[in-house]
């Protein structure tokens, strides 16, 4: 698996598969770039190719001692496609993914890309619409009992009683690992990085096309509070809402999601 180094000293590990047209992978909160793997089997399988960065703190990328806001997650990313010199780049966001990937386009512009997909967005202003006591307790529960709360919560993530009814314990205990693999301090320090950040005037700057993916049962980004409104802020977007679907909706809902998302991510390198 390639690195590189950031402008501060992190290694960054990232996947670099398949020919073609570059989508970037921005993966969701506490996972890594494996979380992408049947999108990476759909990506380089219809000829493009993808790169699957592990942001800062989570899988292989090292834990940095700096800080893990928004706009130096949305500099790592940016500093990549640099690296690689990827132009006409796809994106494809998970999550807090969607949110360093409006900090990043915002902050360094749309020049190297194409066109984005963001996927359970967490915009535009996760804590203005549920509240910092909300927050703050989620970081209390992490604290007291990490592999409690997030075994607790994850037959909502995937949607178990709805579009993910077919998902096995197998997968759903896969992804607990990984997620316990990051550290406590890493993921209190992404929640308030991406939670108290309003996006909602940056959402408004996007002059790109973006498709998004969003279950109408997600209960980690109520849909409500979350992609309604930040499809009404982004100038080119569309919303494509998943009936009964969770969070983890490129598990659970992915050949839905490929039959929309394959065709947009091959649309014009240059739709301006």
């Amino acid at each position: 698996m390639p690195t590189f180094e950031t402008t501060d000293g992190t290694t960054i590990h990232y996947k670099d598969l398949g020919d073609g047209p570059a989508v970037l992978l921005v993966h969701a909160w506490s996972l890594s770039a494996d979380m992408w793997e049947y999108q990476i089997d759909a990506l380089t399988r219809a000829g493009f190719r993808v790169v699957a960065p592990d942001r800062r703190g989570h899988g292989r990328s090292e834990a940095s001692r700096g800080e893990y806001d928004l706009t130096t997650l949305a500099d790592d990313l940016h500093q990549l496609l640099e690296r690689l010199d990827l132009r006409d780049v796809r994106v494809v966001a998970h999550s807090m993914g969607t949110c360093e990937t409006v900090r990043m386009l915002a902050r360094h512009g749309t020049g190297r890309i194409a066109r984005v997909a963001l996927l359970g967005a967490m915009t535009p202003y996760f804590v203005g619409a549920v509240g910092t006591d909300a927050v703050e307790a989620v970081i209390d529960d992490l604290r007291r009992d990490r592999p409690g709360w997030f075994r607790a919560g994850a037959d909502a993530y995937f949607a178990r009683q709805g579009s993910g009814a077919w998902v096995s314990q197998e997968l759903v205990d896969d992804g607990v690992r990984t997620i316990l693999a990051t550290p406590l301090e890493v993921q209190i320090a992404c929640v308030r990085g991406y939670a108290l950040a309003d996006l909602a005037g940056e959402l408004a700057t996007l002059d790109v096309p973006v498709l998004m993916f969003h279950g109408t049962a997600d209960v980690s980004a109520p849909i409500d509070l979350t992609a309604r409104p930040t499809a009404k802020l982004v100038p080119h977007a569309e919303l494509v809402e998943l009936p009964d679907a969770g969070h983890g909706i490129y598990v659970t809902d992915r050949d839905a999601v490929h039959a929309r998302l394959l065709p947009f991510l091959a649309g014009p390198a240059d739709p301006r």
